[in-house]
């Protein structure tokens, strides 16, 4: 199963192909699926806003056309945000969008969310920290 370093490598190289000419704000994703394979995605912007795609989104994309539905554990690399006011920046989280497709394909509500930037550090939440009222289907 991949670990941390793995995930972040993988985050850290889906990070480098964004599209992000109108904000020059890179973030990469890299799912670990429950079939064991890690599934990328990086931001993908468009002048039509906000038609752009967040890396969360395109690495969910690839997980369902790899055909798996449950992630393990993400891993999302970004810049720190919010420098101004925080000393050191806060950790750059998925967005609300983000958040729901996440916990729609989370293995549990304990699955681990990883925010890290693009040095390593990181800062490790779980699917119910980051959307305690997330809407599920019931099964």
């Amino acid at each position: 199963m991949a670990d941390f370093d793995q995930l972040f490598a993988a985050a850290s190289a889906a990070r480098a192909r964004a599209y992000a000419p109108y904000s020059n704000y890179a973030v990469g994703a890299a799912l670990l699926a429950d079939d064991g394979k890690v599934y990328c995605g990086c931001n993908v912007e468009n002048a039509s806003f906000p038609e752009g795609w967040c890396a969360e989104t395109t690495a969910i994309g690839h997980l369902v056309m790899g055909g798996a539905r449950r992630i393990v554990r993400a891993v999302v690399v970004a810049s720190r945000i919010d420098g101004e006011r925080v000393p050191g920046g806060r950790f750059c989280t998925p967005c609300g969008g983000c958040r729901q497709r996440l916990m729609e394909f989370a293995a549990s509500p304990a699955t681990e969310i990883w925010a890290a930037d693009p040095d390593g550090a990181s800062q490790r939440f779980t699917m119910a920290e980051l959307l305690p009222a997330g809407f599920v289907l019931e099964e």
